[in-house]
């Protein structure tokens, strides 16, 4: 009976710490979003892609097409400024935890089993700025699709930082019906090398 209730405080404890440690993670990422519009670019875009494939007429098709690449400039824009920020952070405070799920203090105890949030941050706003930039010369429509894979993957690393990579990969499947790993696969290939050489993830 004394172990059951040590097991049962103890679990209490960690939940506590944990949450605790959410709060200021969210805390830090939102104090720093909140200089920007990233999230309504977002919404924009992706109300505009859905928007421009569903268009039947060619020259309105390419209209909606061109506002949308003023919207994707202007997300790579304030995408990078935020990363550039978020650079200033504190080393201990960036790092990101490579299990699959969120324990208190792992972030210290086991530091070799992290990576740099800061540097997630950079290798997202550079994919952004690729896309936007559409130096592959991508269609339309498969930049939208690219595009969309960058802002997902990019949402993914946040809840990732905030919570837990398990939490993070069940959202972004609930939300885009998409699998961590087919975002992955999905984005350009210099995000995809890059990512998957700091995180480990998404193989």
């Amino acid at each position: 009976m004394e172990f059951f209730t040590l097991v049962v405080f103890t679990t209490i404890a960690l939940f506590a710490l944990k949450w605790k440690e959410e709060r200021q993670r969210i805390a830090l990422l939102g104090s720093h979003l909140g200089h920007y519009q990233i999230e309504k670019l977002m919404e924009t875009l992706a109300g505009g892609y859905l928007r421009a494939l569903g268009e039947k007429e060619p020259a309105r098709r390419e209209q909606v097409w061109q506002q949308l690449a003023n919207s994707e400039g202007q997300l790579a824009a304030q995408f990078s400024k935020f990363a550039a920020e978020f650079a200033k952070v504190p080393e201990p405070a960036a790092r990101v935890s490579r299990l699959p799920i969120g324990l208190p203090f792992i972030t210290q105890a086991l530091p070799a089993m992290t990576f740099d949030m800061r540097q997630a941050l950079a290798i997202h706003a550079a994919g952004i700025a690729r896309v936007a930039q559409n130096a592959a010369e991508l269609s339309p429509k498969a930049k939208a699709f690219t595009m969309s894979a960058e802002l997902f993957l990019m949402q993914h690393t946040c809840h990732w930082f905030c919570k837990s990579k398990a939490i993070a990969s069940a959202r972004v499947l609930v939300r885009h019906q998409t699998p961590h790993t087919q975002l992955v696969e999905s984005v350009s290939p210099e995000t995809r090398e890059a990512y998957r050489a700091l995180t480990g993830g998404g193989r």
